[in-house]
């Protein structure tokens, strides 16, 4: 018997991306029973362990690392000769995997992906939504949509929109405690901390002046409210609890309306342009590219 056969990689993929094995069992339609019975004659095949298993969680063998990556470097492959056989320049086709961040994807990439699929109705789209971008070399997602541009030459980072991020608070801060002049001022404020993925927490970076002349300056900043979500930081923002550090794309309409005041606008802080970040592998396939181009044509038309 054949120690890899090709139902297996799809099944392999799913239970992996699944995390555990009743939830792949959902996905796939099966019993918990008949997932484990699956996975138990791959391994026999193979001849090792691919997933180590406890009660609460499973885990892959260094192994079943090797077989994932493989795995869906081969599923790519097939899906990818499939689109060039079948001609699917014009009406791209297969599945398509998303990661987005949590308030972003919410706002901004589940409606761009509905004016997507009514374009291409060939197409399947599952939308992952997480606190921190997935690493670089994780291979569960098609594209990654992410603010600042990865410092990796492996992977393609197309630029699909200018973002800043910006220093706001309420009017009703403003009037109680005051407008900060500089940056060592903010110290003496209350700021709204955001815990998110590897970004280094509790330090602001402003800059000022150009070229040679440019100065930043490191603010440690102080506070009684900290999240990891955004969402939940703007809404503290808008009730008048502190002065937050956002992306312009999460608060603009609310400096449009005057719920927010920008705080130093004469400051820079870290760049938080919006980019699509896909394998190099990718570049041929004709629905990662078509979906990408939608994508900054809409997020273009919403600046």
């Amino acid at each position: 018997m054949d120690a890899v056969q090709p139902a297996d990689l799809g099944f392999f993929s799913t239970l992996a991306a699944s995390g555990s094995l009743s939830a792949a069992a959902r996905e796939l339609g099966l019993t918990p029973a008949a997932v484990s019975k699956r996975l138990s004659q791959m391994e026999e095949r193979a001849g090792v362990p691919l997933i180590n298993r406890t009660t609460r969680r499973m885990m892959l063998t260094p192994e079943g690392e090797v077989y994932l990556e493989h795995a869906r470097r081969i599923l790519d492959e097939i899906d990818e000769l499939g689109e060039l056989l079948g001609g699917s320049k014009k009406n791209p086709t297969g599945l398509l995997r998303v990661n987005a961040t949590l308030g972003f994807g919410r706002s901004h990439i589940g409606p761009v992906i509905s004016g997507f699929i009514a374009q291409y109705p060939q197409v399947s789209v599952q939308l992952q939504l997480s606190v921190a971008p997935p690493p670089i070399s994780d291979d569960t997602f098609d594209v990654c949509v992410r603010f600042g541009e990865p410092p990796d030459s492996r992977v393609i980072a197309r630029r699909l929109a200018p973002n800043r991020r910006l220093l706001c608070a309420a009017p009703a801060y403003i009037a109680r405690r005051g407008l900060p002049a500089t940056p060592h001022d903010l110290a003496k404020h209350n700021c709204i901390g955001i815990r998110q993925g590897d970004e280094p927490y509790g330090v602001w970076r402003l800059s000022s002046q150009r070229g040679a002349a440019r100065q930043t300056e490191a603010v440690r900043i102080n506070g009684n409210l900290t999240t990891n979500d955004g969402e939940i930081a703007v809404k503290w923002a808008l009730d008048g609890h502190g002065i937050l550090m956002r992306a312009e794309w999460d608060i603009k309409e609310y400096l449009a309306d005057g719920r927010l005041v920008a705080i130093l606008p004469g400051y820079d802080t870290p760049g938080a342009d919006i980019y699509a970040v896909y394998a190099q592998r990718h570049q041929l396939s004709t629905r990662i590219r078509a979906f990408v181009d939608f994508l900054a044509l809409r997020l273009a038309g919403a600046e």
